[in-house]
């Protein structure tokens, strides 16, 4: 277990962090999961709001930019 001031404080923030990463990256996923569930005449509408979310995420750190262009890729080739 870690002694110092500031470790212990670096253990706090550092289980914050994960946290809230791992809410955004949670909720992500969903949006992503609703999509893909979505009737196709559906989905040109549903994706402007999807891709402006994955492009959030990956501002904020939580996914990797590659991975959010790859994602939005993907999820465009699902409306042609």
């Amino acid at each position: 277990m870690p002694v110092t001031k500031s470790v212990l404080k670096n253990v706090r923030q550092n289980a914050k962090r994960r946290a809230v990463n791992k809410a955004r990256k949670s909720r992500l996923k969903t949006e992503i999961a609703k999509f893909t569930a979505t009737a196709k005449k559906d989905k040109a509408k549903l994706y402007p709001a999807v891709q402006a979310m994955i492009d959030k995420t990956a501002r904020e750190g939580v996914i990797h930019r590659n991975k959010a262009s790859r994602l939005k890729a993907k999820l465009a080739s699902q409306i042609t």
